[in-house]
């Protein structure tokens, strides 16, 4: 067989995710009657559109994130778990997202981010209808590992589909619609969660994704990976439809090209060459901020806030969290806008050296605590500024170190390892995930205000970082920002 048949045998296995979108066929005729003003705002809408539909995985991301918390009582009174029986349950889905995370690169660049997709779907569908019909802890177990997997799959596809249809000057703003729409989920897990039963709840946890797939149906796919699979002239068909009929697409196309040109032949490297600087830069960036991005022990203070809620006499506990998760889409929603316009950079910086701060205030307060009588007025202030000292960490981490490393990972990596190197990225992110929240426990029982000194200086940490080795991606091409690290 030729290398034209293979490739072509391999175009045809790939058809049914290549479905262009319905609006392909529509407008051309009407193309010349255009202005380019009216292109612009085209593009805009169609971008917009794209986002939207892929926002539903991020969206069934964050309601499986917070699923886990306010069904807890109920799950383990009705099946009669006990506590580790539940903290399994809990984790599993990070450890499904683990195995979707190490596949999720090579599936995305075989059959296309579209088609990475609706892979996804499928396990989650799956996943949330065996929870729904659970007798027992077995099929809790084997539905929150099918989640996880499609979860995994999520959180690498859906950050770099977006960056590759994005114009630069929206790209920033688009991107973080990722982690805005994971906060969105994780508050309508917690909002539900205090009126829905934890049944009838996994089965409105199918929602995301049973429209997630038919929409599949209506957006273009990544032009950028049709290139990169030698389809020239549907990867420009799928260009044109995202800037606008009458957009003149000819230097984008041709920075396209030129970027891909140099792995039109070859997809893979071999090991040896990570030692150039072109990948294993990008590489250190791009994994570096996903495991920071959980060191700085987000998750696990997140996971204890409602012990320091109840700390500091807040009497619904479960009603704190809600206003919590309110807190964080309001602050990521403000990243959205801000991204663009301030910088990928500067966000970080402030976002880390908040987080730094907010961490210093909780651990002294612990420590402080722990010296002070629990009858003594102090003793209450400590506990109210341990409260504002942990909303200030969730916004901060929102207003960064939440979004921005996705956008970045997926803005840096060459095109040609942009799958396995971001399979790695994904992978790394969510072992550290469950690493930190299996630890956060034993950890707080060893010293509270320990804990938090050990998040504080990792956050320091993850500031110098940033200041030393971070680009800044604003207002830059694709092409332009991997050609940067040449």
């Amino acid at each position: 067989m030729s290398f034209r048949d293979e490739n072509e045998e391999a175009r045809d296995l790939r058809k049914p995710f290549l479905h262009t979108g319905s609006w392909y066929r529509m407008g051309s005729r009407q193309s010349s009657m255009l202005g380019s003003s009216q292109a612009i705002r085209d593009s805009s809408v169609s971008v917009l559109a794209c986002v939207l539909i892929v926002a539903l995985g991020p969206i069934q991301f964050g309601f499986t994130c917070g699923y886990s918390s306010p069904t807890q009582s109920s799950i383990m009174k009705d099946l009669r778990l006990t506590v580790p029986e539940y903290s399994v349950f809990g984790s599993l889905s990070n450890v499904g997202a683990m195995v979707g995370a190490i596949s999720s690169g090579q599936i995305a660049e075989y059959i296309g981010r579209k088609g990475s997709l609706m892979i996804a779907a499928i396990p989650n569908i799956i996943g949330w209808l065996a929870i729904s019909f659970a007798k027992d802890s077995s099929f809790l177990y084997m539905g929150r590992l099918l989640e996880g997997f499609g979860v995994g799959i999520i959180s690498y596809t859906v950050p770099v589909y977006i960056a590759e249809i994005a114009p630069q000057n929206l790209r920033g703003g688009l991107g973080s619609v990722n982690q805005l729409s994971v906060t969105i989920g994780i508050l309508l897990a917690y909002l539900l969660g205090l009126f829905v039963p934890w049944r009838l709840l996994a089965v409105l946890g199918i929602l995301p994704c049973t429209v997630l797939i038919p929409g599949l149906f209506f957006i273009p796919e990544s032009p950028r990976w049709l290139a990169k699979m030698g389809m020239t002239e549907e990867s420009e068909t799928s260009l044109q439809v995202l800037r606008g009929f009458d957009a003149d697409i000819s230097i984008e196309v041709n920075e396209i090209k030129r970027s891909v040109a140099t792995t039109s032949k070859r997809t893979t490297i071999r090991f040896a060459e990570l030692k150039r600087r072109r990948y294993w830069l990008p590489l250190m960036i791009g994994i570096g901020l996903l495991m920071l991005q959980q060191l700085t022990g987000i998750n696990a203070v997140l996971f204890y806030s409602s012990t320091i809620f109840a700390a500091a006499g807040v009497k619904s506990s479960n009603a704190a969290t809600c206003g919590l998760g309110a807190v964080q889409v309001l602050a990521t929603a403000v990243t959205t806008w801000l991204v663009d316009r301030a910088g990928r950079r500067i966000l970080l910086i402030v976002s880390t050296a908040g987080m730094t701060f907010s961490l210093l205030i909780v651990s002294v307060v612990f420590f402080l605590k722990d010296l002070t009588p629990d009858t003594s007025n102090l003793y209450s202030i400590l506990s109210i500024l341990s409260v504002v000292g942990v909303v200030a960490l969730v916004v901060f981490f929102s207003l960064g170190l939440g979004a921005i490393p996705w956008v970045i990972m997926s803005e840096i990596l060459p095109i040609n390892i942009k799958g396995l190197a971001g399979s790695m990225a994904t992978l790394a992110n969510w072992f550290i995930a469950w690493l930190v929240t299996m630890t956060a426990n034993l950890l707080l029982e060893w010293s509270n205000g320990g804990t938090f000194a050990i998040y504080m200086l990792v956050s320091a940490f993850t500031m110098a970082f940033v200041m030393l080795w971070v680009p800044e991606t604003k207002g830059r091409t694709l092409e332009e920002i991997q050609f940067s690290f040449r």
